[in-house]
């Protein structure tokens, strides 16, 4: 069996605010393999970048109040802000939702993508810049020499994102997390970047976590995905599983909500009602129970575990687990 390189177990994150505590991150567990493309879906303020930022350890001001964070059998969560940033940016690495605000705006995009080669392997300012050329060429930037001395503005939208990959490859990290990497982006550079994504995980063999609103996304690129709501993962398992036979009956209204160029007959998309809870007030027990078509009277008292259903595919649902299915997905 395949040692996972990254594993998250029982994960807490939790934000003070004037309202009260609210729980981005309510016990969130998976695991990531070496050479994997791992997908996590879900609605904006389920807890997807926050997750990943907790990873990072840069969930500022959140604070991580349980759970462990295991990268190369080393806990994350323990390790010293000295030892993390000599993790950050070596090991792991990340691509964030918004190019133009994650560069900086008054250094040169050469400077910036030669960064970690300088603060982690120690190289002069010479050998740096040009690996990070090489690699400004390697993910399809054109005269990459050039325009290695250009400023992050002079770059369109989707030429932003390939520096902000290359930033990240330039010391071929382990674990590479891509926080919605196509938002903003039109279908077309959208294609270009997902297939330069599949060829790093392809070429340097990064593990890769990809983080999207996008089903159709994941199921091009991922092998597994977990599906995340109000903080809390509430299914996980091979895509192909999940897509077609949900557990979950999240994942089933998200499956209705989306268009299907394969379906027979074309009929109205069916959203899903309700609005998503509150992060600081969750209704009791599950927490999609008000919004759910399927909901029984536990759902609305106890808190479903997420649990094995099926040969391949967990989920936090009282109905799956007793055996039910979730018809006319």
């Amino acid at each position: 069996m395949t040692q996972a390189l990254l594993e998250v177990q029982d994960l807490h994150t939790v934000f003070a605010t004037r309202e009260g505590k609210v729980k981005a991150v309510d016990g969130v567990s998976f695991e990531l393999n070496p050479g994997e493309t791992l997908g996590i879906v879900g609605e904006s303020g389920c807890g997807k970048s926050v997750t990943a930022l907790s990873i990072m350890r840069l969930q500022r001001p959140g604070k991580i109040v349980g759970g462990k964070v295991t990268f190369k059998g080393q806990d994350l969560t323990k390790v010293t802000e000295s030892e993390m940033r000599d993790i950050r940016g070596r090991e792991m690495a990340m691509i964030f939702q918004d190019p133009m605000t994650s560069l900086n705006p008054v250094f040169r995009t050469g400077w910036q993508v030669a960064e970690p080669l300088r603060l982690h392997h120690g190289w002069d300012s010479k050998k740096a810049l040009a690996s990070a050329v090489q690699m400004l060429g390697r993910v399809g930037i054109p005269s990459a020499a050039e325009r290695a001395r250009d400023y992050p503005h002079q770059f369109s939208g989707g030429m932003r994102q390939r520096v902000m990959i290359a930033m990240g490859l330039t010391t071929t990290p382990a674990v590479l997390i891509a926080d919605e990497p196509t938002t903003a982006l039109d279908v077309t550079i959208q294609a270009q970047i997902l297939d330069l994504l599949r060829h790093v995980n392809r070429e340097f063999g990064t593990a890769t976590i990809l983080i999207t609103h996008n089903l159709g996304v994941v199921a091009g690129m991922c092998k597994r995905v977990i599906v995340m709501y109000a903080g809390r993962v509430v299914e996980a398992g091979p895509t192909t599983d999940v897509f077609a036979n949900p557990k979950h009956p999240y994942t089933w209204s998200l499956l209705r909500s989306i268009p299907r160029l394969d379906a027979e007959r074309h009929e109205p998309l069916k959203p899903i009602e309700g609005l998503p809870p509150s992060l600081v007030d969750l209704p009791t027990g599950c927490a999609f129970h008000p919004r759910c078509a399927f909901k029984v009277e536990r759902c609305s008292r106890d808190v479903p575990a997420l649990q094995p259903v099926g040969d391949t595919q967990l989920s936090a649902c009282w109905v799956t687990q007793a055996g039910a299915e979730l018809k006319g997905a």
